[in-house]
């Protein structure tokens, strides 16, 4: 049997294809199950993150192993077989092991050296354990792999080499602005109570936020979640609130970081244009009855105001509109659709700043301008792409900053929990998955790195030596087993030949046996080892079956057990 993994990652696939190829918990369990019942594997582990699925699985035949786990992945995933293929990577035997090593130590994370794929691995070992669909290999993989793990994080500095997710996200949001300073006083909604909402939350209060607010479905949860936050001594206020309270909080709060398992959106771009809308209008009113003339600047000119929309249209429009949505038609008919803006883009300089119905500054007032304008705006972005294509690509997906941003939001979640959409609105910042990625992409490798990838080298080599030396025990103990047994049937025919030895000599005629026994097989066997743990030395196993004509039955029932003691004594994942 040999150890094979399949999957994809944020490295192989784009963020679309892992989004909709995310497992939820009761998709995990089901593939596990579907895995074992499929005749190459005899026991398997998936790991599932924001950033990663993969199978591993102990497959008796290499080709037939990757054509069932492609297939069950796209079964489970609900992505198409043929258009998950490009994305998907596979290891096998040592390559496999180096791949998990790695993945452990945070080398292959989007941020290098965040810790928290850890607390994941452990997890999916805890699953494979509960559903007894992780055996020897597994169980022996993933411990290996937490505690190779823990040794690049204590032994090196990998953990300058790239923060937490969650505080890389926080970083990004406050964009070129220190943490601590940008999110001082400020207050924040962490929608979720899961461990990575739970790690957002902390490292929120850890940075010196002034209140967090916890919304989760289960109200215990996040209730647990801000007790625990209170008792921090970060000094911050914590409270709950059920997630039909999330909308009243937009309006209050400066920063959301959301994290859930919802298989929907959580927040979606309406939600988040009244939020931001309902807070611009709470502008007290006497500050601007105080105000004198000077200070309201001069009174519009009533042929500028925006004239209402038909009934029904969805979009106010001022005197100016025809010219713009005349434009916009053009566009339409050239390209066939009434583009989607995507990522935030460079507008070239050229551009008319009059074809937005939002405002190219983002500074817009937001009262009165609907999801409908937005999308003009964003299509009116849309148009400066050609020349945005030789700019720099921005890992911002708004036009806000850190410091003028009303809203920053940060999406952890995997398939995401705010609509995307949301980069269109003028005082909003969003930093999800994809953006961190873009960001993170040339980050430069800090000399830690090197030290990890010998730290996994050198762990390969000595869990692949100890797994080969591993697959030759049962056949040197079916070996000595045979020989004990072998002694036994001569000690019984000598007291048939020789029925007057005394006990005192009879037990010295077995001992004397027995050593020559265990002298004749002590060097082979333990030659054997030490052949068998080399590269190439599964063939030393086979060739001690043969030498000695040991019964397959034996050996393999010996394998069962020792198996069966590994699993008991390996417990949970630790």
């Amino acid at each position: 049997m040999s150890l094979l993994v399949v999957g994809l990652s944020h490295r192989s696939a784009p963020v679309s294809v892992l989004e909709r190829a995310a497992l939820p918990a009761d998709a995990k369990l089901k593939l596990l199950h579907d895995t074992l019942a499929a005749e190459p594997a005899a026991e398997a582990a998936v790991l599932a993150t924001c950033n990663r699925i993969e199978l591993y699985a102990d497959v008796d035949k290499f080709h037939a192993g990757v054509a069932e786990l492609s297939t069950l992945l796209a079964q489970h995933s609900g992505v198409a077989l043929e258009e998950l293929t490009p994305y998907l990577y596979v290891h096998y035997e040592d390559r496999a092991v180096h791949h998990l090593f790695s993945v452990a130590c945070g080398l292959d994370s989007m941020v290098v050296g965040e810790g928290q794929i850890l607390g994941q691995i452990k997890d999916a070992l805890a699953l494979g354990q509960e559903t007894h669909t992780a055996g020897r290999l597994i169980n022996d993989l993933f411990q290996q792999a937490l505690r190779v793990g823990k040794r690049a994080h204590s032994e090196t500095g990998i953990d300058r080499a790239g923060q937490s997710l969650v505080t890389f996200g926080l970083e990004q949001l406050a964009v070129h602005a220190p943490v601590a300073e940008w999110a001082a006083g400020k207050r924040a909604l962490v929608i979720g109570a899961g461990s990575m909402s739970s790690l957002a939350a902390a490292t929120l209060a850890r940075v010196g936020v002034a209140e967090i607010v916890v919304a989760n479905r289960t109200a215990e949860r996040a209730e647990r979640l801000a007790e625990i936050l209170v008792a921090s001594g970060t000094g911050v206020a914590a409270s709950a609130v059920a997630m039909s309270g999330v909308a009243d909080e937009l309006t209050r709060v400066d920063v959301v970081v959301s994290c859930t398992g919802a298989t929907g959106l959580v927040l979606t771009a309406d939600d988040v244009l009244a939020a931001v809308s309902s807070s611009a209008a709470d502008v007290p009113a006497q500050a601007s009855a105080a105000a004198g003339p000077a200070d309201r600047g001069s009174a519009p000119d009533p042929a500028s105001r925006t004239s209402p929309a038909p009934a029904g249209s969805g979009l106010q429009v001022g005197p100016d509109s025809a010219d713009v949505v005349a434009r916009l038609a053009a566009a339409a008919l050239t390209h066939g659709r009434l583009a989607d803006a995507g990522a935030a883009r460079t507008i070239a300089a050229g551009t008319e700043a009059d074809g937005c119905p939002v405002g190219p500054d983002g500074r817009s007032a937001l009262t009165g301008v609907d999801a409908s304008s937005l999308e003009l705006h964003g299509t009116w972005a849309d148009q400066g792409e050609a020349a945005a294509q030789r700019q720099p690509r921005r890992s911002t997906r708004t036009h806000a900053d850190g410091a003028t941003a009303r809203l920053a939001l940060l999406d952890l979640a995997m398939p995401r929990d705010i609509d995307a959409a949301v980069h269109r609105i003028p005082g909003v910042r969003l930093v999800d998955i994809e953006s961190l990625a873009e960001a993170s992409a040339d980050a430069p490798m800090a000399a830690d790195v090197d030290a990890v990838r010998a730290i996994v080298a050198e762990e390969v080599a000595a869990f692949g030596a100890a797994q080969r030396a591993a697959h030759i025990t049962p056949t040197v103990v079916a070996l000595r087993a045979m020989a004990a047994e072998v002694v036994a049937m001569e000690v019984a025919r000598l007291d048939g030949r020789v029925p007057d030895l005394d006990e005192r000599q009879r037990a010295e005629v077995t001992q004397t046996v027995r050593r020559v026994v265990d002298k004749l097989l002590h060097a082979p066997t333990v030659r054997v080892k030490q052949l068998a743990s080399e590269p190439g030395g599964a063939g030393y196993a086979e060739a001690l079956r043969e030498l000695f004509d040991l019964d397959p039955q034996t050996v393999a029932s010996v394998s069962r057990a020792d198996a069966a003691d590994k699993n008991d004594d390996s417990g949970r994942a630790s």
